[in-house]
């Protein structure tokens, strides 16, 4: 047997240990772990309830379901438990990256004080480097739509990134590490 083989069976392995955690963790514990991946408690427990999940792809369609069905208290208060998050991002070490954090603290308080809310992205397909220029293009794409617009916008980035975390709760994959202090998911 290959090692590349043997490494691919362990990790299907962790994969189906992780999941099968989840699937027979008691309801309060599998809902503790599902609000880390998306703030909602209605969402943690529709996914909760809909237990054991036979591989990673039937819970990750039903994480999107769940998502789908977020009301509107549903979504804000997943969007109020999304202030604490963050990426990592580059450190501020040069004057244009000190201007680049800055000018992303000023775009986010803007959006927040014109939606109430905190600003929200998937960033997971990203390169850390990457993360900066997205997050300042995001932001200031979105600062110009409608209230409904981005009400829609941030209920999509949140079921995004709470798949990312879903894969990373149930696999093997590592967490994406957190930037203390920013609240930019």
């Amino acid at each position: 047997m290959s090692e590349e083989s043997t490494l691919s069976r362990s990790r299907f392995r962790a994969a189906a240990s992780r999941l099968d955690r989840l699937n027979h963790a008691p309801a309060g514990a599998a809902e503790a772990a599902l609000l880390s991946c998306c703030g909602s408690r209605r969402w943690a427990r529709l996914i909760a309830a809909h237990r054991p999940y036979p591989d990673l792809e039937a819970l990750l369609a039903a994480g999107d379901e769940a998502s789908y069905d977020l009301t509107p208290a549903d979504l804000d208060e997943a969007l109020a438990d999304e202030s604490v998050v963050g990426h990592e991002l580059p450190p501020a070490d040069s004057l244009g990256a000190l201007a680049a954090h800055t000018a992303l603290q000023a775009a986010h308080d803007a959006y927040e004080h014109r939606f109430g809310h905190v600003f929200v992205i998937c960033l997971d397909d990203l390169r850390p480097e990457e993360r900066l220029d997205r997050l300042l293009s995001g932001i200031r794409d979105r600062l110009g739509n409608e209230r409904e617009e981005e009400r829609d916008n941030a209920a999509e980035e949140l079921r995004r990134i709470a798949r990312g975390r879903l894969v990373r709760l149930a696999s093997s994959q590592p967490c994406l590490p957190r930037m203390p202090g920013f609240r930019i998911a």
